[in-house]
C-alpha cells in the first residue's frame, strides 16, 4: 500500500530544481489571477474590459437594454475572477495541507464582494470620480 500511494506521488509531481507540478500551476493561476483582478492598474483595457463588453454582449441578446448592467457585472465577475484565481494560486504555492475549497470559495466571494462596496460607496460620496461617465446610469439611479 505504502509503494502505491509513493509511486502516486511521484506521477503527479515532476521536478524541476524543487518545482512541483502543483506549485507552477499555482504561480501561473496566480499571474492570471492577478492580470484580472483589481490590483493591477493596467489590465482594464486589455483584459477586463473586453471581458466585461463580451458579457454585456451576450446579456444583450436577450434584451437590449441589458448591456450596460451585463458588461458592469461582466466587469464584477472578471475582478472577482481575478482574485479567486490569485488565491487559489498562493494556496497552491504556500500551503501544503489539504484544501476547504468552500470556505475559499466563501470568503474569495466575500472579500471581492467588501471591495466592490467599498468603491461604490467611494463613488457615491464623490471620493472617487470616474471621468466621462455618468455614475447615476451605473449605480441605479435616475
Amino acid at each position: 500500500m505504502r509503494e502505491l500511494e509513493k509511486e502516486q506521488e511521484a506521477a503527479t509531481k515532476f521536478s524541476l530544481r524543487g518545482l512541483s507540478l502543483k506549485k507552477v500551476r499555482g504561480w501561473v493561476l496566480f499571474a492570471i489571477g492577478w492580470l484580472l483582478s483589481p490590483l493591477c492598474w493596467w489590465n482594464d483595457l486589455i483584459f477586463n474590459l473586453p471581458v466585461a463588453y463580451g458579457f454585456g454582449y451576450v446579456c444583450s441578446l436577450f434584451s437590449s437594454s441589458w448591456i450596460l448592467p451585463g458588461t458592469v457585472i461582466g466587469y464584477w465577475l472578471s475582478n472577482l475572477i481575478g482574485i479567486l484565481l490569485m488565491q487559489a494560486g498562493a494556496i497552491d504555492v504556500f500551503q501544503s495541507h489539504e484544501r476547504n475549497l468552500k470556505k475559499e470559495l466563501f470568503w474569495g466571494v466575500v472579500s471581492s464582494s467588501i471591495f466592490t462596496i467599498v468603491v461604490v460607496a467611494l463613488i457615491q460620496l464623490k471620493v472617487l470620480d470616474l471621468p466621462g461617465i455618468d455614475t447615476t446610469l451605473l449605480l441605479g439611479g435616475q
